[in-house]
């Protein structure tokens, strides 16, 4: 995990002083006041597709050994690349990352894994912009919640994404850019369908 990925350094980062003021000199226990830090990150949701299936047609044992390898793999690959598990969601990962390539490259590495050694698709959905730092370890705003619905929608191995096309790495290519209509969330313009290029 990179230290730069952190919720607390993202705190550290964003607030204003040295952080080792005396109480009285922040105020923070006015109900007036209000500490909300701003912070551009990129967010990416991703999801073992078809996982329910997947449980009924291999049993319960053979889906959590699948559920394991993914999550494993998920801190694995997130560590050495410096992106941060910012939560699990079943058989889904919340993850955050201070620059987009990384994190990009996280989710072409994870789909590429579970394609070719387990013949499972990942869907991931990835959003970079600027997001509340809620409660010193959640992230909240409009890239965190465009990510989840990216997710929701992909297809089984691909990656939607909001985000720019300069900061892809060399083996992801755009197969197309399309106004996504989700239901429930309306018209998202912009978004890139991504695809890892064969080595």
């Amino acid at each position: 995990m990179s230290p730069a990925t952190t919720p607390a350094r993202d705190a550290a980062d964003s607030r204003p002083g040295s952080g080792t003021e005396h109480p009285d000199e922040l105020g923070l226990l006015n109900d007036e006041t209000s500490v909300h830090l701003s912070v551009e990150r990129t967010f990416c949701f991703a999801d073992l597709s078809g996982f329910t299936r997947l449980t009924e047609e291999k049993g319960p044992h053979e889906s959590v050994e699948i559920l394991e390898e993914f999550r494993a793999m998920s801190r694995r690959v997130a560590a050495w690349r410096g992106v941060r598990v910012a939560k699990w969601l079943g058989d889904g990962v919340m993850l955050v990352g201070t620059e987009p390539t990384p994190t990009i490259a996280w989710a072409g590495h994870l789909i590429d894994h579970f394609a070719t050694a387990r013949k499972i698709n990942l869907r991931v959905g990835l959003a970079t912009g600027e997001a509340l730092l809620f409660e010193g370890d959640d992230y909240i705003g409009k890239p965190v919640n465009l990510a989840a619905k990216l997710c929701a929608v992909a297809s089984p191995g691909e990656i939607l994404a909001s985000c720019e096309v300069a900061d892809l790495p060399s083996w992801i290519r755009v197969e197309s850019v399309d106004d996504l209509k989700i239901r429930g969330a309306g018209t998202f313009g912009g978004i890139q369908r991504l695809a890892v290029v064969a080595h």
